[in-house]
């Protein structure tokens, strides 16, 4: 049994209004008409033969009209449209409003309309008919009485068109709002160019067919020649209109559809929601097949292809109207699910999805696993607009991708690209760009240093004998010359020369280009309040001792960032805001180049410290790092061994070959390398076997719970013992009381940090520390008892 075509029912939230509407038409087509048929009886008889070939032809063409296709609004081209206004204007309203009633019978019967549908049709006619015929009215009697067409007349006919025209359409866009809730302008603007188009054709033609009546009846039926033209016009034009929304392989809709349906939707939506109806979500699934690529490389884009239809034809069987499955080029799909009460929903039929996508696909007898990962977006939690439910969608699919999961729901911890980070992300640019809290990083006589509270403290010492002077500032600033003692001569001399340009105006940022850009010098007097404050960049030293001897033997460099609105960013969201990007490079350069300098300074003061710093990823996959480390040695002359550099065990795995390389070239400068947060990330005995190490780190994780947990405690012991017998040193991380001290310092443990020696500190309140610190050692005692063992299971 088919179900009954959505266009003959009305929702029953909006029958009253409906009908009431409906009603209305209704009464103003009687009062419109009645009148004038009333009249028709007494005149019917000397109509002309013309007439009846026009009546004849209108009813029969309308009995097969052009109807274009559509979900919900649909447009129909009724060629009795042309047939009935030239009646209209040759012979009156009456004829024309029974002539139109007549075909608008034979045209609802044969396509299936319902009687109230049929009724308001008739009625919406003789609305129009009745304006047009008002209108007519206005101009010279008897336009087609015999004589010639003045300009008057032409007018009047024109005008009587558009009257024909704008009531017919307003009244078919009302009732098309009040039966689906539709947005009235949108949706009437959208229909517009193919009314204008189909319609006002028809109705061009009308004065055109009175007129060859007035010559001769038998010219009218050569009316069709033309009528078949504005119907293959219609159809081409709804076919173009089609193609334009449809992917030409799978015949889905595309982006474009997907577009205007998500809208449509979000609208109908809101509307629910407003009324309080519990079926107001709507979901965005947006689905990536899994091997597709593999497909195409091993069998052709020709077989690809086919794999696509074939899960299109998949997709489409697994969705029930009114959802929409959309294909929006290569292997993504999307599913618009609507009326739904929760995400529970959404996500049980993304795995009934998922469940179909996992089926293999026989092409030419070889069964094709490809699979599918599903991303999830759902109105209104995740966005209220195509663009955000479409993003959110995207960024759940790759979460599901990085997780090997199958279904994601979008949630914010997920998206690393929000506007607040991509705002975050362009504030770290710009305070690396520009220096610390957009003040210059050019060469003073005392070098500054950034304290805790952002105050600038001068640090004795010089390096190399240059007073403080930073090597880039000795390549890239030039101080203006020739000044003038007249103004005019000054500006003139100043708007020349363009080093004199930039000297006194402020230059905007530029992308990093070599060594230098990252760090470019700006004068003190520049002015920057045009562009907002980004913060300050700055490093916290926090100091490694030798646990037997109590003796400070390094310092682990640690990225700050005060945010003039967020305060002290966390430096873990720091990191990852900035591994998303390029600017990871020009951070690691900075920090490297703070690290170098800061060891000359001590160094000039009497202080002789190793550094250690961590290095990201994308550090690691080129060897620029490794001549940027060769030359600042060089240039502040720092020992390669008082630079020591962390790598993860997770940035070993991203590409270990690269990895490797790098790690090499900065053995081979002298700098030493240690293997941070060991046995957190992928642990493998190959790290400690081939790598050029030096130093194993022990993460806090394990040494935090090493004292309550016998788990952590054998962990620890062993990674010592295990980093011990290959030659290597350890220090432990997060070191907090005393009783981890020394377990660590039973266990044979080299050195450790945390806050039971003192916690993360700038650089000047670090040499503070160390003139008060007093060396503490572990009294020589039997504390191998400390270490709690495991029991045996």
């Amino acid at each position: 049994m088919e179900p009954p075509d959505p266009r003959n029912l009305v929702p029953p939230e909006r029958a009253a209004q409906f009908t009431a509407f409906v009603a209305g038409v209704l009464a103003v087509a009687v009062l419109v008409s009645a009148g004038a048929l009333a009249s028709l009886a007494t005149t019917l008889d000397a109509l002309p033969v013309a007439f009846w070939t026009m009546a004849v032809l209108a009813v029969a063409c309308d009995a097969r009209p052009f109807v274009a296709p559509g979900q919900r609004q649909t447009s129909a081209v009724y060629p009795s449209s042309c047939f009935t206004f030239a009646i209209l204007l040759g012979w009156g309203l009456g004829p024309a409003v029974a002539v139109q009633a007549v075909a608008v019978l034979v045209s609802g019967v044969r396509m299936g309309h319902a009687p109230w549908r049929t009724a308001f049709n008739a009625a919406q006619y003789a609305c129009s008919l009745g304006a047009a015929y008002a209108v007519s009215r206005l101009g010279p009697d008897a336009a087609f009485d015999g004589g010639p067409l003045s300009w008057a007349d032409v007018a009047a006919i024109g005008g009587a068109g558009v009257a024909w025209f704008l009531v017919n359409y307003g009244l078919v866009t009302a009732a098309v709002r009040l039966r689906f809730g539709e947005r009235w302008w949108p949706n009437a603007w959208r229909g517009l160019p193919f009314e204008l188009l189909s319609t006002g054709s028809l109705l061009l033609l009308a004065p055109i067919l009175m007129t060859a009546a007035r010559a001769s009846a038998a010219l009218v039926p050569l009316v069709l020649v033309p009528l078949f033209a504005v119907y293959r016009m219609a159809r081409l034009t709804i076919e173009q209109r089609q193609l334009a929304a449809l992917d030409p392989l799978t015949g889905l809709p595309n982006r474009k559809a997907l577009l205007a349906e998500v809208n449509e939707q979000v609208h109908r939506h809101a509307e629910r929601a407003a009324r309080g109806e519990p079926d107001a979500h709507l979901a965005l699934l947006l689905i990536d097949l899994d091997r597709f690529k593999n497909v195409n490389d091993a069998l052709g884009h020709a077989v690809g292809d086919r794999l696509l239809v074939e899960v299109s034809a998949r997709l489409t069987d697994v969705v029930e109207p009114p959802d929409l499955v959309a294909r929006l080029g290569g292997d993504e799909f999307a599913i618009v699910m609507t009326g739904l009460t929760d995400v529970g929903q959404a996500r049980a039929f993304a795995d009934q999805v998922v469940r179909v996508l996992a089926e293999p696909v026989p092409l030419d007898g070889l069964p094709l696993d490809v699979g599918g990962s599903i991303g999830i977006a759902l109105y209104p939690d995740h966005g209220e607009d195509f663009a955000t439910l479409m993003r959110h969608a995207d960024v759940a699919m790759y979460d599901a991708k990085h997780r090997n999961d199958t279904v994601a729901v979008y949630t914010a911890e997920s998206d690393h690209n929000s506007a607040e980070r991509l705002g975050l992300l362009a504030d770290l640019r710009r305070v690396l760009e520009g220096g610390p809290a957009g003040q210059p990083r050019a060469a003073e006589a005392t070098p500054p240093v950034r304290g805790g509270d952002g105050a600038t403290m001068a640090v004795a010492g010089s390096v190399d004998g240059q007073a403080g002077q930073r090597w880039w500032s000795r390549r890239r600033r030039r101080l203006p010359t020739g000044v003038h003692d007249d103004e005019l001569i000054n500006q003139i001399v100043t708007a020349a020369d363009p080093i004199l340009r930039r000297s006194i105006q402020p230059t905007p940022p530029v992308p990093p280009h070599d060594d230098e850009v990252w760090a470019r010098p700006t004068d003190p007097d520049d002015s920057t309040e045009s562009a907002p404050d980004a913060g300050e960049i700055m490093l916290y030293y926090q100091p490694q001792v030798e646990i037997a001897t109590g003796e400070v033997v390094g310092v682990e460099a640690l990225l700050r960032w005060r945010h003039p609105r967020r305060g002290m960013v966390d430096p873990e969201e720091l990191i990852r805001v900035a591994e998303q990007s390029a600017v990871m490079r020009l951070l690691t350069r900075r920090v490297v180049d703070d690290v170098v300098e800061q060891l000359a300074k001590w160094s000039a003061a009497g202080v002789s410290l190793r550094a250690a710093l961590n290095v990201s990823v994308r550090d690691l996959h080129t060897g620029e790092i490794a001549e940027q480390i060769a030359d600042r040695l060089t240039r502040y002359g720092v020992a390669p061994e008082r630079l020591q550099l962390e790598i993860t065990e997770g940035a070993l795995m991203a590409d270990p070959r690269r990895v490797l390389a790098t790690i090499t070239q900065l053995h081979r400068i002298g700098v030493g390398i240690a293997l941070d947060d060991f046995g957190t990330g992928y642990s493998s005995l190959q790290h400690l076997r081939r790598l050029p190490l030096s130093e194993v780190k022990v993460d806090r994780s394990f040494v935090l719970g090493m004292v309550d947990d016998s788990d952590d405690a054998a962990i620890v012991r062993s990674t010592i013992e295990l980093a011990k017998a290959l030659g290597l040193r350890v220090v432990a991380e997060g070191v907090e009381d005393e009783r981890t001290w020394r377990m660590l310092h039973a266990a044979g443990c080299d050195a450790a940090q945390g806050w039971f020696y003192a916690r993360p500190m700038p650089a000047e309140e670090l040499v503070a520390w160390l003139a008060r610190y007093r060396p503490v050692r572990p009294l020589a005692t039997s504390d191998e008892a400390e270490l709690p063992r495991r029991h045996p299971r």
